[in-house]
């Protein structure tokens, strides 16, 4: 009798990496019009390299040779490019699907229309209060209104399924209800993600991560309303919590392996949440395109290997939570083959305690001077010569 070779596990196969991301995250311009306090990648003034046009359209072309389903396209605020909207039909004519990620700034009645009619962009707006002294806390005065206004505008156009994205913090926990609540008024679907310490979040991330508390309560929500609410890979440091599986979403880290992010002057990097030279894969322009670094950089080869557990190998709860994040680890000072800092069994607190060097991203686009507000939108139709302080876009 023929004996079959046992067909390994999904969650093994993604360890191994695939041959194309299922989740790319794609930023199109650091150039934004709002200065969020916990922004992944420093956002403000547009990067005189970004891609330009043309460029885009290569990399779309190579994404569909891949057959890359979508792709995730943020920034920086990915709508104040002049040319977003002939990239996003683009890609969706080459049978790349779009996943756009915005504050609500350009989603005017007629752009809501215009959305309404494609089957192929899914938009998602991004709210981190459920209420404006909230959410403008973190993200700025008027932008509360301004993303209300968004949905208002995608709701009444027939667009379906906007999503709501929101980032939690000690200060929103107590609001997921309200989110849920939110997203039901509008039709829309929540889609709720981890605070990082990564870019200006690392300024902030100690007085804005959930308490331990707050964990267990984000927990216990996720639990009873977990199918009804997307997450991602971003909560499996919780898995600890409850039984294996208890969880909606992937308990594994995918950076290299199944996700990873193009950064607007095409350099590659293993995760969204780790822009920093160390996970730094290579550059579309300078290495022979996005197939080639996702094959074949040796960061990503490196992180396809197996992993050692490290100082959790002992922890009983390990095949849950896998270690944690590898972002929060890094940004923290941490040891990446130890806990995460967010650990549930508190494992990561006596780590927190300890001296240690926080590394900062070489990436900051921040803009300089006090924030009083949205800064007003100013379309370039090529990027500037220089870095710009008084109108970054």
């Amino acid at each position: 009798m023929t004996s079959v070779a046992p067909v390994p596990r999904l969650v093994e196969q993604f360890e191994h990496g695939l041959d194309a991301p299922i989740c790319l995250t794609w930023e199109l311009t650091y150039a934004c019009n709002l200065a969020c306090v916990h922004c992944l990648s420093s956002s403000g003034k547009r990067d005189p390299r970004e891609l330009s046009t043309q460029q885009c359209k290569d990399i779309i072309d190579e994404l569909e040779r891949m057959q890359v389903f979508y792709v995730n396209i943020g920034g920086g605020e990915p709508t104040v490019r002049s040319d977003f909207w002939e990239l996003v039909d683009y890609a969706t004519a080459h049978h790349v699907g779009v996943k756009f990620s915005t504050n609500g700034v350009r989603i005017t009645p007629e752009v809501a229309t215009k959305l309404a009619a494609s089957d192929y962009v899914d938009v998602q707006i991004s709210l981190d209060g459920a209420t404006a002294e909230i959410n403008d806390a973190v993200r700025g005065p008027g932008s509360f209104a301004m993303a209300i206004r968004a949905l208002e505008n995608l709701k009444t156009a027939g667009f379906k399924d906007a999503k709501i994205s929101v980032v939690v913090t000690r200060h929103n926990v107590d609001q997921l209800d309200d989110f849920k609540a939110l997203a039901d008024q509008y039709g829309a679907t929540l889609r709720i993600t981890r605070l990082r310490p990564s870019g200006r979040g690392a300024d902030v991330w100690d007085e804005l991560h959930p308490t331990a508390t707050q964990q267990r309560q984000l927990y216990d929500w996720l639990v009873a309303h977990g199918e009804r609410v997307l997450t991602g890979d971003s909560f499996f440091h919780l898995s600890g919590l409850g039984e294996p599986g208890a969880l909606a979403g992937l308990n594994l880290c995918g950076a290299g392996r199944v996700v990873c992010l193009i950064d607007p002057v095409g350099d590659v990097y293993a995760c969204p949440f780790a822009i920093h030279d160390r996970f730094l894969a290579g550059n579309i322009l300078s290495d022979n395109g996005f197939q080639n670094v996702w094959q074949n950089a040796p960061l990503f080869r490196e992180l396809r290997e197996p992993q050692s557990a490290g100082a959790c190998g002992s922890c009983g709860h390990y095949d849950s939570c896998r270690g944690g994040c590898m972002a929060a680890k890094f940004f923290t000072g941490l040891p990446m083959d130890g806990p995460d800092p967010e650990c549930v069994q508190g494992y990561g607190e006596p780590a927190l305690a300890l001296e240690r060097d926080k590394p900062k991203s070489s990436v900051d686009h921040s803009r300089t001077g006090e924030r009083k507000g949205p800064v007003p939108l100013k379309l370039l139709t090529v990027p500037p010569k220089k870095f710009c302080n008084e109108s970054p876009i």
